[in-house]
């Protein structure tokens, strides 16, 4: 896990989010979700600098489009934000939220 997974892994663990399970590194098909919510069908992606080149855009590209086909949403954060505005992340995870 990279810095800014184990902080957000460390808010979301024990269901500390509005009661959420999410389990990291989590299988879903051929692809492993950063982490995973079941009960709201939620993948949330870490990208990194490493997710800016071509091959591995196109990459995310098919694992979302491959979520979607299994009524599952992706939300993508970038490392910067969750170092930045941890709180501002979280409330963006909770908007991802059934009601």
């Amino acid at each position: 896990m990279t810095s800014s997974e184990a902080t957000l892994w460390k808010a979301l663990s024990d269901k500390q989010l509005d009661g959420r399970k999410f389990r990291r590194q989590h299988g879903i098909g051929p692809f492993i979700a950063d982490f995973y919510c079941p009960s709201e069908r939620l993948v949330i992606e870490v990208d990194g600098a490493s997710h800016e080149n071509p091959t591995s855009s196109a990459n995310d590209g098919l694992r979302d489009e491959y979520m979607n086909t299994k009524n599952i949403h992706v939300l993508r954060i970038e490392n910067k934000s969750i170092v930045d505005d941890l709180p501002g992340v979280l409330d963006l995870i909770r908007s991802c939220f059934q009601p």
